[in-house]
C-alpha cells in the first residue's frame, strides 16, 4: 500500500526561519540516517521538503470557474512542509516507521500525518459502484 507521510508546517517553517546551525546539522544527519533505513527496507519511494507557502499558489474551483490565490496561506496547521512516499504492507507498519522518525521540526512540535492513497483498482471499484447506483433498474419483460 502506498502512504503519503506529510511533515506539517510550523509558524517558523512558514516564515523560512531555520533552526540554529547546530540543531539544523543534527536534524539533517538524523533524518539522513532515518531515510537510509527507509531506503534499505524498501519503504521510501520519494521524499522532499517544501518551500514556505509564500512561494505557492492555491487554486479554487467553484461553479465552473477557477481562481488562483497567491501564498502565503494563513492557517499554518493545515500546511505541509515536506513529504515522503512510502510503500508499506499496512498502516500499522507505516505508523511503526513514523514513530522512529526524528523530530522534523527541531525545537518545535513536529507533526507527521499519514495518508493512504487509493490504488487504481480501488478507484475503478468506486467508479463502477457509482455507475451501478446511477443505472435505473430494468423492467422485466413479459413472456
Amino acid at each position: 500500500m502506498k502512504v503519503l507521510v506529510f511533515v506539517k508546517a510550523t509558524p517558523n517553517s512558514e516564515k523560512g526561519i531555520l533552526p540554529k546551525p547546530e540543531a539544523l546539522s543534527k536534524m539533517f544527519a538524523d533524518m539522513g540516517k532515518f531515510n537510509e533505513l527507509l531506503v534499505r527496507a524498501g519503504i521510501m519511494k520519494e521524499a522532499d521538503g517544501l518551500k514556505p507557502s509564500s512561494a505557492g499558489k492555491r487554486l479554487k474551483f467553484k461553479k465552473g470557474k477557477v481562481s488562483v490565490i497567491d501564498g502565503p496561506f494563513v492557517e499554518t496547521k493545515e500546511l505541509v512542509a515536506g513529504y515522503w512516499v512510502w510503500n508499506v504492507k499496512s498502516m500499522a507498519e507505516a505508523v511503526k516507521w513514523a514513530k522512529r522518525c526524528p523530530n522534523p521540526m527541531p525545537g518545535e512540535e513536529g507533526v507527521l500525518e499519514l495518508r493512504p492513497t487509493y490504488s487504481a483498482e480501488e478507484f475503478e471499484a468506486l467508479v463502477a459502484g457509482q455507475s451501478a447506483k446511477r443505472r435505473p433498474a430494468r423492467a422485466k419483460r413479459k413472456k
